[in-house]
């Protein structure tokens, strides 16, 4: 197998371990972080009507947020390689505050989608700060302080939908996203004055940098692979969260925002994958695990593309969905992190970026095909991504 060109590095003061205190604050931070790309989705009917737009117009805020999350992962993650850590991710929390308070102000949809763009390419300080808690902990202690950081990253994607609801029910929409900046501010001035200094280490060109991460595309057939399964399942969650909340808000459903973000309490079920996803890895069962999970995604849209209005169907499917997300992610994962332990932030560089920009085509899709055909024609994007997935599953070597 061949290599991405050689990084040359500073030397690496063996790590002391990291404090409990120190881990939580970082999960927090996570947490908060990424709930920020999540707060527009269950407020996508409303945003339609006080901006006055078409339904699948808004529809596109989800995309251009996940655009900008993976132009993000792409341009700003991999300065975590050559800056100082903790002045990156304080100055990159500050911009995602003032991203917030614009779209709080926005007047008009374009103004919005710009806001939206900013949201998403600041938020990937959650991908800075991951590998940043890998680096500080010891090596002994490691899987289990990277565990307990994406523990938080999972509280916020599941939390940002229900939250996002019962504010903007309560206060209105844009209260939300002043509520958000507020958080960030405090987020920057916390971290600031706990995260420890850490220098980058790589000694190369940012240009160099990029380009190695390209050549890990090109030399890496298992990082091909798996972003294939990976980009193929986020479309389809992508597409359901982007039009899940119009079939809610119409009738025979009307529900109220508060309602609509509730269901995002669903994807705990994504919790209990993870943990059974890594033990089939463990036990040497990835490939079957993960052609079985991309499989569920599927069958999730197939139940409920038949029973649109029976709330049954959607409760199951969204937990059906969730549970063959989460759990493909993380076999996913488990699969390139074994492919080079030096270049752990490139794979995730190279991986991350290409898995966003299939959950932006997922919820464009979504959006123009709710608006040509309404839910039956959502459920046939949300079928079709984890399909293709599935067909090129076959061709994969046992």
């Amino acid at each position: 197998m061949s290599q991405p060109p050689a990084l040359e590095t500073a030397p690496v003061a063996r790590n002391q371990g990291i404090s409990p205190a120190l881990v939580l604050t970082m999960a927090v931070a996570t947490g908060v972080t990424v709930a920020n790309i999540y707060y527009a989705q269950p407020l996508l009917d409303t945003l339609a009507k006080a901006f006055g737009v078409p339904i699948h117009t808004a529809g596109l805020i989800v995309t251009v947020t996940q655009l900008g999350y993976a132009a993000g992962l792409m341009l700003l993650v991999p300065l975590g390689d050559l800056v100082e850590r903790r002045g990156l991710v304080v100055t990159v929390t500050l911009l995602t505050s003032i991203a917030l308070i614009c779209a709080a102000l926005a007047p008009n949809i374009e103004l919005f989608f710009a806001a939206s763009l900013a949201i998403g390419v600041t938020s990937v300080v959650v991908q800075i700060l991951v590998p940043f808690a890998a680096h500080l902990a010891a090596d002994h202690a490691r899987g289990r302080v990277v565990g307990r950081v994406m523990s938080g990253l999972l509280l916020g994607i599941l939390l940002a939908r229900t939250v996002s609801g019962l504010m903007s029910d309560a206060f209105g929409w844009r209260s939300m996203f002043w509520v958000a900046a507020g958080a960030m501010l405090i987020q920057a001035a916390v971290l600031a004055r706990v995260l420890p200094r850490d220098p980058g280490k790589a000694r190369v060109s940012y240009p160099a940098l990029l380009r190695s991460v390209l050549h890990l595309l090109r030399d890496e057939p298992v990082l091909r692979r798996r972003i294939v399964y990976g980009l193929c399942v986020f479309a389809s969650f992508s597409a359901l969260w982007t039009a899940l909340p119009f079939l809610l808000a119409a009738p025979p459903y009307g529900y109220s925002l508060a309602r609509i973000g509730a269901f995002g309490l669903l994807g705990v079920a994504g919790a209990m994958a993870a943990s059974f996803a890594g033990h089939l890895h463990d036990r040497g069962h990835a490939r079957i695990a993960t052609g079985g999970f991309i499989a569920l995604v599927m069958l999730a849209f197939l139940l409920m593309g038949a029973f649109p209005h029976a709330l049954l169907a959607l409760v199951v499917g969204v937990v059906v969905l969730d549970l063959g997300v989460q759990g493909t992610q993380i076999l996913n994962q488990s699969a390139i992190y074994q492919l080079d332990a030096a270049a752990r932030s490139r794979l995730t560089t190279a991986y991350m970026t290409c898995y966003f920009a299939g959950g932006a085509a997922g919820s464009a899709g979504a959006a123009y095909a709710y608006s040509l055909a309404g839910w039956v024609g959502v459920s046939a994007v949300g079928a079709a991504a984890p399909l293709l997935a599935l067909l090129f599953w076959f061709s994969e070597r046992r």
